[in-house]
């Protein structure tokens, strides 16, 4: 199994995650590069092994800038503005508190490649580096401006007119900034679990519905306009609109990704820059098809990625996608930055308020469609995917099939339905989605897929 998952290196502390391992992607991340910013989020375990990871660069003769506790998406912006070579995010996002992890970016701030990822594997498992005499040690700088560079790059991105007036639950994480950010834009802000506690004693770190109903209440008890939550390191963001309902993911994304659809034809994108079909907006392949319509609507298509921020990120680099995002909460304009940031999106939700009317008016705009999800368990998921693959290129399944797609697990594109099979990263699982605009189809086409996985476990187990 890969050293890197598609969040970096993420697991428990002292188990899958040590101050050793730590050292070790230092010293193979400094063997290839000059200078790296480091930061971490507030799990108190971030210290030990930033300090790790930062022995290992500079015993490379690798520089460090340490932008201490902050935010992923202001370590990850900290890259390109102090002109380093890597950075690093010491954090293990909405994990429980007893896990951590180490998540690299590129020379741009964005997710380092799986290429690249694999590169350093490498190089760890054979211990190739390339270690200095005492003269070479690498030095050290913190930059405690980061967090202030973050909040004036947002705010220098983002018009407000008639500021509305914001609930900021924090998580006790992070992301702190923005509430920061709102406010110079002159939204009226009130905060909850604003301290920063890697302990995360208010609520667990992932921002779901379920975990947020504190947020949801006071949003819907007060005259507050909208309410948003962030994660541990505060680069996913759940909405609630004013009447305290919690935006469901594919909804969000279709508000972003048409407001960055209409933003960009005001701004005179060129022309060849665009899509011959209009401009895109990338996500993963278990995107809804709402989203899909409501691009339609505006002009613009969605075009599909692996499951995985990073993945949406390098296809975000194509000039003519204007706007990524998963509807787990990361959202990526890349005219702003390729790492999703939770701060940046809380700001460009308040403007899309501010402009176009109540947030719980726009998501009604949005269409609603029938989706059903279920796994089936397998000790040989690998071997059931290859069983999957062969039965459907025989006609196996529901049909006619238009397409299928094979870039993370399978998608089949059956033309006014479609349905995932995906074999899980961690669990012995393979995992089932289907979707259709009518229930009748989705549940015709998720009872075939089911059964079609579960034919093939059968067979190969």
């Amino acid at each position: 199994m890969s050293l890197f998952g598609t969040s970096g290196v993420r697991g428990p502390v002292g188990e899958a995650v040590t101050a050793e391992l730590a050292l070790s992607i230092g010293r193979a991340v400094g063997a290839e590069a000059d200078r790296v910013v480091v930061g971490r989020d507030a799990r108190e375990s971030g210290e030990p092994l930033a300090d790790a990871l930062t022995a290992g660069l500079r015993e490379s003769g690798t520089d460090v800038i340490d932008v201490g506790v902050a935010t992923t998406p202001t370590i990850a912006r900290s890259v390109p503005w102090r002109e380093a070579d890597r950075g690093v995010a010491i954090t293990a996002s909405h994990n429980p508190p007893a896990d951590n992890g180490i998540k690299l970016w590129d020379e741009t701030g964005k997710a380092l490649d799986r290429d690249r990822l694999d590169a350093i594997e490498r190089r760890i498992d054979a211990e190739n580096y390339h270690l200095t005499d005492w003269a070479g040690i690498g030095s050290i700088r913190e930059w405690p401006d980061a967090t202030d560079r973050h909040v004036e790059a947002i705010v220098d991105a983002v018009a407000i007119d008639d500021p509305p007036s914001v609930v900021v639950d924090v998580g006790n994480g992070t992301g702190a900034i923005a509430a920061r950010a709102l406010r110079e834009l002159g939204c009226h802000v009130e905060t909850l679990n604003a301290l920063p506690d890697g302990r995360f004693p208010a609520r667990p770190s992932e921002p779901t519905p379920e975990n947020c109903r504190t947020l949801t209440d006071v949003v819907a008890a007060t005259d507050a306009d909208l309410g948003v939550a962030h994660d541990g390191d505060a680069d996913r963001l759940l909405a609630v609109t004013e009447d305290g309902t919690a935006l469901d993911g594919d909804v969000l994304l279709a508000l972003f990704g048409r407001d960055a659809v209409e933003r960009s034809a005001e701004a005179g994108r060129r022309q060849e820059d665009r899509a011959a079909d209009g401009p895109l907006v990338a996500a993963p392949v278990n995107t809804s098809l709402a989203v899909d319509d409501a691009l339609d609507d505006v002009g613009a298509a969605l075009t599909r990625t692996r499951v995985g921020d990073g993945y949406v990120a390098e296809r975000a680099a194509d000039p003519a996608v204007v706007f990524g995002g998963e509807p787990s909460g990361a959202w990526i304009w890349p005219d702003e930055t390729p790492c999703p940031d939770g701060p940046l999106a809380a700001c460009r939700l308040a403007g899309l308020v501010s402009r176009d009317g109540p947030l719980s008016s726009l998501a009604a705009e949005i269409p609603s469609y029938p989706i059903h999800r279920t796994a089936v368990g397998t000790d040989a998921k690998g071997a059931v995917m290859q069983e999957l693959s062969a039965r459907i290129a025989d006609g196996a399944g529901p049909g006619p099939v238009e397409s299928t797609d094979d870039r993370d697990g399978l998608r089949v594109d059956l033309g006014d339905a479609w349905y995932l099979v995906r074999a899980s990263g961690t669990q012995p699982l393979v995992r089932v989605t289907a979707q259709a605009r009518a229930e009748s189809r989705a549940r015709e086409v998720f009872d075939a897929a089911r059964d079609l996985v579960e034919s093939a476990s059968e067979a190969v187990d």
